[in-house]
């Protein structure tokens, strides 16, 4: 079991498991894949998490002494409590002592953000990077923020949660019970229905890009420009206050293409300097990357 480092990525349609020998190498020895069911329950999920462990330790013929665990959520660390999770009967449990119990191994955890975040400063498009925003653009919007190798949590456990910045008062409303967060200007979603009140068609997103890089249908042109100008807003907040070496984006809107370079110059106008050093860059670890995060949580 030496040099072995267990991960799992608790997510809310499915459970993943991995095991990597290196994390300077995104090479595992072992990926497993199993449904979350998050809608039979909070004991069921956390079953469904033991069940998946047995299946890994079976097929490797070993068993860890500890494991890292990519949430969906943050432990509140005032309560042990998870929060701000999207599947819902996760929220105010006690997740980590309570897959403790269930495993009888000691617990590391972090938010889906960070482990991407961490995943893509040791392994992905941020390698050598001191200092890294990992941002995932896709049904919503968070960021984790790692420094010298190490994710940031604060006080409150919500460092990074940019999503939540307030982007435009006057925006739609927010499942945070605000308007206008970031996540309501730039999630997928939002970009579809800003889209559907324009054009009162019903697109996905890349189809909507798409027509935007025709130049033919203006509704798109209007939706993609849009999300330019506010990501270049938005990020160049960030900049202001964490002036990271590099941005690494995630999630479905991160393959607009558009976003490396109009949103680049976008961003430009709005940072404290006279240039934007700060590199903005696709991820390159996709998927894997929450679960490759997890195991590093535990190296």
């Amino acid at each position: 079991m030496t040099n072995q480092f267990w991960g799992l990525d608790l997510g809310g349609t499915k459970i993943e498991g991995v095991i990597l020998t290196s994390t300077n190498q995104p090479e595992p020895i072992l990926r497993l894949r199993t449904p979350t069911e998050a809608d039979r329950g909070y004991n069921h999920v956390i079953g469904q998490i033991k069940t998946l462990v047995e299946q890994m330790e079976n097929t490797v013929g070993n068993r860890p002494n500890k494991i890292g665990i990519c949430t969906p959520g943050v432990i509140d660390p005032q309560t042990n409590r998870l929060k701000n999770c999207n599947a819902t009967c996760l929220n105010g449990q006690t997740l980590a002592q309570d897959i403790e119990a269930a495993l009888a191994l000691e617990i590391y955890t972090s938010n889906d953000a960070n482990c991407f975040a961490l995943a893509e400063s040791r392994l992905g498009a941020a390698q050598g990077s001191p200092t890294v925003f990992g941002v995932i653009i896709g049904s919503g919007v968070g960021g984790g923020i790692v420094v010298n190798g190490t994710a940031l949590y604060g006080g409150q456990g919500i460092s990074g949660e940019w999503g939540h910045n307030t982007l435009d008062p006057n925006g739609p409303n927010c499942y945070c019970g605000r308007r206008g967060c970031v996540e309501t200007i730039l999630a997928g979603p939002f970009l579809e229905k800003f889209y559907e009140n324009l054009s009162g068609k019903n697109l996905s997103l890349p189809e909507i890009n798409k027509l935007a890089e025709t130049g033919k249908d203006l509704h798109a042109v209007s939706t993609i420009n849009r999300l330019i100008e506010q990501f270049g807003r938005g990020i160049a907040n960030v900049i202001n206050i964490v002036d990271p070496h590099t941005i690494v984006l995630g999630g479905g809107v991160s393959n607009i293409e558009s976003l490396y370079t109009k949103g680049v110059q976008e961003t430009a106008k709005y940072v404290f300097n006279h240039q934007l050093d700060t590199k903005i860059v696709q991820n390159k670890l996709g998927d894997s990357a929450g679960v490759f995060g997890a195991a590093m949580l535990v190296a």
